[in-house]
């Protein structure tokens, strides 16, 4: 090894530090969703579907993905699920609705497509103590809602996250939709470890969110999730689960991973290029949520460690992933004492094996994928190009992958709305019901006695409910 190294020497010292440090941080992540274990769920538990969940699902979309996945989360047995969209969209919705499960389905409506202002619609007119926030492809297992339902025994916990993986939108998996799958093998390593060893996650995904309904019912937590601004002036109607990840850390609750076969949710992915603009979107959001995690809100540093070092280890990635093939041209260009083709062959073989053990736990499941682990290997480094062009296009806000959705503000979108019913201008009729002149004091009287409960006493206190206001009979001030 000596006899290979000694003309860079003082090179090949810290390209392997870099590398032993890397791999030893894998298996370390390994070791620890190897020895995970998931919350099983008691024979009598506090929390059952049928009264204390109900399921809020923003979309814009009616397709076949829907139709199966509502049957999926039927199959659960929920309390209810609400389908918010905007106006234009109610028709053919209510009309699945009525075909799959009128008694259980409901469909409200916003003035405009806002997931924010959508999933704040749908907290508002829910009444049990657990709420799930379901993408419209999310496809459930049978016993997807038991075992989250089992993480709230625990009166600390406030959000929790499952493990995924892809369904195939035709026949076979496209290569796009192969390389989510990679992807999500590797998410679900990483969760399963930041869980097991520091009890926190990076992020609980939007595609199946659980929460306690009294931690969204917060009017403080629905003014800044439907005000969030990048740098003061960018409205973020994407990053949804970011914001619900770093509030469950920063109003102390704690959060758990379910990575287990039986709470496993299949969903849909791009099966083209247009899977990169997926992938550009997330990257954003990312970057986004990790500086506030880190520098703004802070803390995470001291009550999950690990995954604060997960995350700014996620900041260097770029820089030390590329330094492998500049290493590899740097030698082809110099003088050095091993012909080209036998370098760059040797460190074609030595990522192709690493990234093979990495997915090996997907490459079990599919072993047909292993074609694939070429074009992931690529994809990672157009990956890192990615996430330096992200970083300083963090100003860009908008979904990229969905027509229709703009980049208003989720707070304006409810006020425009709700001034153009007062002038006339909008078909829709705002009206006023006369509790809502009494809802502020009553909002300041429950809080109030909230803030006398004990923190872990919490979760079972039936909470009076505040009027459910909808945006059409929203509070209007008129100067």
């Amino acid at each position: 090894m000596l006899y290979l190294t000694a003309d860079f020497f003082p090179v090949f010292i810290p390209l392997g530090i870099i590398g032993f440090y890397r791999y030893l941080i894998f298996i370390i992540k390994l070791i620890a969703w190897i020895v995970y274990e998931p919350i099983i769920p008691l024979d009598d538990p506090v929390y059952v579907p049928e009264k204390d969940v109900t399921i809020v699902v923003p979309t814009i979309d009616a397709g076949e993905e829907f139709v199966e996945a509502a049957e999926s989360w039927l199959a659960c047995n929920p309390k209810e699920i609400i389908i918010v969209t905007e106006e234009s969209m109610y028709g053919p919705l209510q009309e699945l609705a009525n075909q799959i499960n009128p008694e259980k389905i409901r469909v409200l409506t916003v003035a405009k497509a806002n997931k924010r202002l959508q999933m704040v619609q749908g907290i508002r007119h829910t009444t049990t103590d657990i709420l799930v926030f379901a993408d419209d492809d999310a496809i459930w297992k049978p016993q997807t809602l038991n075992y989250i339902l089992a993480c709230f025994e625990d009166e600390s916990i406030g959000g929790v996250g499952t493990s995924q993986t892809v369904k195939s939108v035709g026949k076979h998996q496209t290569v796009w939709e192969v390389l989510a799958g990679f992807r999500l093998t590797v998410r679900n390593i990483e969760v399963a470890a930041s869980t097991h060893i520091d009890g926190g996650v990076c992020c609980i995904s939007g595609r199946t969110a659980t929460y306690r309904t009294v931690i969204l019912k917060d009017p403080e937590f629905q003014e800044k999730f439907t005000n969030d601004l990048w740098r003061g002036k960018y409205p973020l109607n994407s990053g949804d689960d970011k914001f619900l990840t770093r509030w469950m850390v920063s109003h102390g609750w704690n959060t758990y991973m379910q990575v287990c076969s039986e709470a496993e949710l299949l969903s849909t992915f791009k099966t083209d290029w247009r899977f990169i603009k997926q992938v550009l979107r997330w990257t954003r959001n990312t970057w986004r949520s990790d500086f506030r995690s880190l520098f703004v809100e802070r803390h995470l540093w001291f009550k999950h460690p690990f995954v604060t070092y997960t995350m700014l280890d996620k900041f260097v990635n770029p820089l030390t992933l590329l330094s492998g093939p500049v290493s590899v041209i740097a030698l082809c260009f110099t003088a050095y004492h091993l012909p080209s083709w036998d370098i760059i062959l040797s460190y074609v073989v030595w990522l192709l094996a690493t990234r093979i053990v990495k997915l090996s736990p997907h490459l079990f499941r599919r072993p047909q994928d292993i074609i694939h682990v070429p074009a992931f290997l690529l994809f990672n480094f157009y990956f890192a190009f990615m996430k330096i062009y992200a970083l300083f296009t963090l100003n860009v806000t908008g979904w990229g992958t969905r027509q229709g959705v703009g980049n208003e503000l989720a707070a304006d979108i409810e006020r425009n709305a709700a001034a153009a019913s007062i002038d006339g201008t909008s078909q829709t009729t705002i009206e006023i019901p006369p509790e809502v002149a009494i809802r502020d004091k009553l909002i300041a009287k429950l809080t109030t006695e909230d803030m006398m409960v004990p923190d872990r006493a919490k979760a079972h206190v039936i909470v009076p409910a505040v009027p459910i206001i909808p945006l059409e009979a929203a509070p209007v001030m008129i100067a």
